[in-house]
C-alpha cells in the first residue's frame, strides 16, 4: 500500500493518529480543571508507567486541555543532576505570558516577572556558581524584586514563586498547570521542594497544579522525600492497552485511509505489541509498508514483523543498552534470564541475581544504582528491580555474552 499515506507514528511523545485507551484520564483531567475554576480544592497529577506506554504523549494532551480552558502552561523535562530553577523559571514565563493578554493591570504581570527574575537568578549559597552557559538569561525587561523567592534556599524561593503565579492567574479567574516529564531524575532537593510548594498551594486552595509524569519508583521517591506526598498526589498508573483499545488504535487511522484488518492480523499484531503503545505503532507502520492490499491479513504481519523488531531492536532497545558499560550489560543479562520466557517486566530479586553470577549483592551495588540512574531498570519494591522499557528482556536474551 502506499507508504506516503502510512498513518502510523511510532515516535519518541509523538500523538498517535489515534490516542485510544486513555479516556479515564482525559476525563479525570478535566474533572480537575472544571472543580479549579469552582474553587474547589484539587491536588496535583502524577502519571507512571514503563517506557512506551505513552506517558509523555498523554502529558501533552493534558495541556492541551488545560491551553483550552485558557489555562497558563508551561512544560519542562527533568534532567539528572540539573537544578529545577532554571527550567521552571522558564515555563512559568511561558505561563503567565499567555496569561497577560487577559489581565487588566500590567502592573500585576511586572511584578511577578520580576520574582520571576530574582527566582531564577539566585543561586543557592551552599553550592558552587555555576557556569554562565547553565544560567538562564531571561527576556524580561524588568528588574528583578528583593525580598520574594530569592533567598537560595530552593524549598522556599518554589513555595513563594508557585503562590505568586496562582495570584496572577486568580486575578484572571483561570489557573496555571506546570507539566514535568521524567519527573523521577529530579535531584532530592528539587523534588522536597516540589512537595513543599505543593502541599502549600493544596492547604490555600491556589489555582496552580503540578502534573508529573515519570517511570513506576516514581511515587516512591515522592513518599521518601516528603511523607504526605502520598496524599498530596493523585496517581494514575498508565499501562499497555487492552485488546480492544490496541484494536482501535489500529483500525481507526486505517479507516480513515479506506483500508481494513482481518481478525486474524489484529489477533498476530496484539501478540507481537503486548498492547504497548509504542509497539502497536511500529507493528503497524512495518505491517501497513509491507501490505500490498486491503484487507491487511495475519501473512502481511508475519512478513512486517522481522523489519519491525529490526527497528526496534536498534532504535528502541539497542541505544539503550548501548549506555551500559560491560558490567552493566551483564547485570541486565542475568536479570533476563530470571524473567519468564514471555516476560511483562516483573520484578526480579536483588539478591537472586548476586547468586547467579557467584557475587556478593555489596558487590553489584554500583552497576545496580548506575543502571537505575540511567533509567534502564528500576527498584518498585526493596530488594527487586525490574526493567522499565517493556520486552528488554526478550531482546537481551538475543544479544551475545561479552
Amino acid at each position: 500500500m502506499d507508504p506516503v499515506r502510512n498513518p502510523y507514528a511510532p515516535g519518541a511523545g509523538q500523538r498517535p493518529p489515534e490516542l485510544a485507551g486513555r479516556d479515564r484520564e482525559l476525563h479525570a483531567f478535566e474533572v480537575v480543571l472544571e472543580r479549579i475554576a469552582r474553587g474547589r480544592p484539587e491536588r496535583s497529577l502524577v502519571l507512571t508507567g514503563l517506557r512506551g506506554v505513552g506517558k509523555t504523549v498523554l502529558l501533552n494532551t493534558l495541556r492541551s486541555q488545560a491551553i483550552s480552558r485558557l489555562w497558563g502552561t508551561g512544560k519542562i523535562e527533568a534532567r539528572p543532576d540539573e537544578s529545577l530553577r532554571r527550567p521552571v523559571s522558564a515555563a512559568l514565563h511561558m505561563a503567565i505570558r499567555e496569561l497577560a493578554p487577559h489581565h487588566r493591570a500590567p502592573d500585576r504581570i511586572d511584578e511577578f516577572l520580576g520574582v520571576l527574575k530574582a527566582f531564577a537568578m539566585r543561586e543557592d549559597p551552599r553550592k558552587p556558581p555555576s557556569k554562565l552557559r547553565d544560567r538562564w538569561q531571561p527576556g524580561i525587561d524588568v528588574p528583578p524584586s528583593t525580598g520574594r523567592a530569592d533567598s537560595g534556599d530552593i524549598e522556599i524561593d518554589l513555595v513563594e514563586l508557585f503562590t505568586d503565579a496562582a495570584s496572577v492567574a486568580m486575578d484572571v479567574g483561570t489557573g496555571v498547570a506546570l507539566f514535568i516529564d521524567e519527573m523521577q531524575d529530579l535531584t532530592a532537593d528539587d523534588v522536597s521542594a516540589l512537595c513543599a510548594a505543593c502541599h502549600e498551594l493544596s492547604q490555600t486552595g491556589a489555582p496552580l497544579i503540578v502534573v508529573g509524569a515519570g517511570l513506576p519508583h516514581l511515587p516512591a521517591l515522592l513518599s521518601a522525600s516528603k511523607s504526605y506526598s502520598e496524599r498530596l498526589f493523585r496517581y494514575q498508573r498508565i499501562d499497555r492497552l487492552d485488546r480492544l483499545a490496541a484494536d482501535l488504535a489500529l483500525t481507526a487511522p486505517a479507516q480513515r485511509e479506506e483500508v481494513e484488518y482481518e481478525e486474524k492480523a489484529l489477533d498476530a499484531l496484539y501478540d507481537a505489541s503486548g498492547g504497548y503503545p509504542y509497539f502497536v505503532q511500529a507493528y503497524g507502520k512495518a505491517t501497513w509498508d509491507h501490505a500490498p492490499r486491503s484487507p491487511i491479513t495475519a501473512a502481511d504481519v508475519r512478513v512486517a514483523a522481522p523489519e519491525a523488531e529490526a527497528e526496534l531492536a536498534v532504535g528502541f532497545f539497542g541505544s539503550r543498552y548501548e549506555r551500559a558499560t560491560p558490567a552493566e550489560r551483564e547485570y541486565m543479562r542475568t536479570m533476563a534470564t530470571l524473567l519468564p520466557a514471555v516476560d511483562v517486566s516483573e520484578a526480579v530479586p536483588t539478591a537472586e541475581i548476586a547468586k547467579t553470577l557467584g557475587r556478593r549483592p555489596a558487590s553489584l551495588s554500583p552497576a545496580r544504582d548506575a543502571l537505575i540512574k540511567k533509567g534502564l531498570i528500576y527498584s518498585g519494591e526493596r530488594g527487586t528491580v525490574a526493567f522499565t522499557v517493556p520486552h528488554f528482556a526478550r531482546y537481551l536474551r538475543t544479544q551475545p555474552s561479552e
